[in-house]
């Protein structure tokens, strides 16, 4: 997941909203984008975001969808990691190794994200989720690049289309 921010001051980033709000980048309220908007992503806090399992997210074979607890795993190690990070550094997942324990049908789960260790270039990180009823459904370990912001040029400001009025 890789992540732009408009602030200009180099201290961490705010937390996430408990509703998914993410500032200004957020396409609506309750998401950051389209993404945790279908999954139906929710932030408690930077490090813990659930999920109510619904149809459109069990799989052919009947069970939850893998698909949708790494979604989770994934944008909660990135936004653990967002609010550790400058407006000049930007943040990419470079690899999760994910260990699926059991699996559910329904009900809501929970994604915890730990920071275990970060320096300039690189960050490691571990995630659990967890059902509702206290189940371990998921355990993964995960690995992020840090990189600084570089300035967008004519070919990506034309590539990203037209930019949208302030509000």
């Amino acid at each position: 997941m890789s992540s732009e921010h408009p602030r200009d001051s180099g201290e961490p980033r705010p937390a996430i909203a408990a509703d998914g709000a993410h500032g200004p980048r957020a396409p609506r309220a309750g998401m950051i984008d389209a993404v945790t908007g279908f999954m139906g992503m929710r932030w408690q806090d930077p490090q813990t975001v659930s999920l109510q399992i619904r149809p459109e997210l069990i799989n052919a074979g009947g069970l939850l969808s893998g698909v949708a607890t790494y979604a989770l795993v994934d944008y909660c190690m990135g936004s653990t990691l967002w609010v550790q990070t400058t407006s000049e550094e930007r943040i990419a997942t470079i690899n999760i190794s994910i260990n699926y324990v059991q699996s559910a049908l329904a009900g809501e789960i929970v994604c915890r994200s730990t920071l275990d260790r970060r320096n300039r270039n690189a960050a490691v990180m571990r995630s659990e989720v967890r059902h509702e009823d206290g189940r371990l459904l998921v355990t993964a370990i995960g690995s992020y690049t840090i990189f600084p912001r570089r300035a967008r040029s004519a070919d990506d400001r034309a590539a990203e289309g037209p930019v949208p009025p302030a509000r």
